[in-house]
């Protein structure tokens, strides 16, 4: 379409006047969705990630209120009285209309609001003593702004729009402007969050999903587990190949995480596992989200916490806090994928949707715009067969996996795919196959299948997780040479592999069975050399 045919899109731009890199930032993110210049607002901003509550109140909130009532984005009016009073900060008034329901925070812009000793508010008391606090994520608090004016600043307010159906409701009207963050490490991953997720618009966001829970089954803190259950499960019948991990601890380093669409899991203060590595396998447009307190204490940084890594190795969109919110007080994951995903939901919506209070402690960074399931999935099927996109093969996968959730059979679905020509020649779709397969009892084919898919280019972590499936699978079913030189193969070709031992030691009795002498002795000696030194209290146990 058309520039001159677009609507303005309703959101207005921040950045922070001090760093010409948030208004590069602005600039460029303008430029690719098409905002005029009347909705970019420049402000004169501390360049920290912290602001203290007097600087947010004096040189970002009224600041911005004003740039909104003068540019016409923000009308307020007390309830009663005419529209044409513009005052925001007269008791109880309100937005009556706007022009903008989204705002985006470009890098530069502070994402915590510090504590603050002088603030003197009444009424505390019905507030629990672990909530009687005043210091917030900048992003929470902003998306109070449309509120009735003055409020309280301590403790969590109830968001208006949690849970919503209705895209119609997450409106400056009713009470919350829907603000996201343009951000990052650097100001070039700001930017390409832009260029990720046009892209995912375009193409669809397609690839595996991956969920990690801690196997809670009761107590104060199953609620974080059951809203990862309920999300894993929602994925699984949209179509997405899911993964849910119900062990205590989190991904090990050598979990072999490819595509990445979607990721969530909890609870390790900073990024860990398979995420460490700079060759994460995120897909274009992924979100990314890791459950803990501090998550967004350092948006800025590439290996602090979880939000700025995550955006630093490829995700398109995520979540955290910058200060302890307390799990009650966390994003609801099944419910933001079910707006996000179901009902097509820009990211702004379905991240505010599913979060239950304001002026709190946490922030969503990606695109406010960003809405890669705009379109019927049969549409874009028929989009990517038109184009010849190779990412067909992801909805060909979707296309079985949601058949298969809705209770066609096993055997059709190896029909389906062993029909369709495209199988032959991609590694996602005949692994597919080939785990079908083998779930019905069919290990010859499978284990043809998964070689055939080790010729097809498959990714560097499918690739990884080809081979450790042949591996443990051959060692049961087939020759025991060809489980050996699975194994082999992977430690030859993945020399740094985190999980090696493991692989030694599964080696190793495979090795004792083909009485190699030489690869008994060499699995002994990097058993002996992997194995993690005993600690002082079990040598004292022995």
């Amino acid at each position: 379409m058309a520039h001159s045919a677009e609507a303005a899109p309703p959101v207005v731009v921040i950045y922070n006047q001090r760093m010409p890199e948030s208004k590069a930032v602005a600039d460029y993110y303008a430029s690719q969705r098409h905002v005029p210049a009347n909705q970019l607002v420049g402000l004169k901003l501390p360049t920290s990630e912290t602001i203290t509550r007097t600087e947010y109140t004096e040189q970002l909130e009224k600041p911005l209120l004003q740039a909104l009532l003068d540019r016409g984005l923000f009308t307020f009016a007390q309830p009663g009285q005419l529209a044409a009073s513009h005052d925001p900060t007269h008791p109880k008034s309100r937005v009556v209309s706007a022009k903008v329901r989204y705002a985006a925070l470009c890098y530069g812009v502070p994402t915590r609001i510090l504590e603050s000793s002088n603030l003197a508010e009444s009424d505390l008391d019905a507030l629990p003593p672990p909530l009687r606090r005043n210091g917030a994520a900048v992003d929470s608090e902003l998306a109070c702004l449309p509120m009735a004016q003055p409020r309280r600043l301590t403790g969590p307010l109830p968001n208006p729009a949690f849970a919503a159906t209705n895209q119609g409701l997450l409106h400056p009207t009713n009470g919350i402007l829907l603000v996201t963050r343009l951000d990052g490490p650097s100001p070039a991953i700001a930017r390409r969050l832009v260029d990720l997720a046009r892209e995912a618009e375009t193409n669809g966001l397609w690839g595996r999903a991956y969920f990690d829970t801690r196997g809670i089954t009761n107590g104060e803190y199953v609620l974080g587990d059951n809203w990862l259950r309920a999300a894993a499960a929602l994925a699984r019948r949209l179509g997405f190949e899911t993964v849910l991990d119900e062990r205590p601890e989190t991904f090990p380093p050598g979990f072999p995480m490819s595509h990445i669409a979607l990721y969530a899991g909890w609870y390790d203060g900073h990024v860990s596992g398979p995420l460490v590595t700079p060759r994460v396998e995120f897909m274009p447009g992924a979100f990314a989200y890791h459950l803990h307190s501090f998550s967004a204490a350092a948006v800025r940084s590439t290996n602090l916490h979880w939000v700025g890594p995550l955006l630093a190795r490829g995700a398109t969109a995520t979540m955290g806090a910058v200060d302890e919110p307390y799990l009650a007080g966390t994003p609801d994951i099944a419910l933001f994928l079910v707006r996000w995903i179901y009902l097509g939901f820009s990211f702004g919506e379905a991240a505010w949707a599913a979060q239950n209070v304001l002026s709190w402690q946490n922030l969503a960074v990606g695109d406010p715009l960003y809405r890669p399931f705009g379109r019927r999935p049969d549409v874009l099927h028929a989009e990517l067969e038109q184009r010849v996109s190779k990412l067909l093969e992801w909805s060909h996968l979707r296309i079985v996996n949601v058949n298969l959730a809705t209770g066609v059979s096993p055997k059709d679905a190896i029909d389906y795919l062993e029909a369709l020509p495209l199988t032959r020649k991609s590694a996602v779709l005949t692994e597919k196959l080939a785990d079908l397969c083998w779930a019905e009892k069919r290990p010859s084919d499978a284990l043809a299948l998964y070689e055939r898919a080790l010729r097809l280019d498959p990714s560097p972590q499918q690739k990884l997780r080809l081979l450790l499936t042949l591996g443990q699978r051959r060692a049961v079913y087939g020759s025991i040479q060809a489980a050996v030189d699975s194994y082999l193969q992977l430690l030859n070709e993945f020399p740094d592999y985190p999980n090696a031992l493991q692989v030694y030691q599964a080696l190793l009795p495979l090795a004792k069975r083909l009485d190699n002498k030489a690869l008994i002795d060499r699995c002994e000696q990097q058993i002996q050399k992997l194995a993690p030194s005993p600690s002082p209290q079990s040598e004292k146990r022995r």
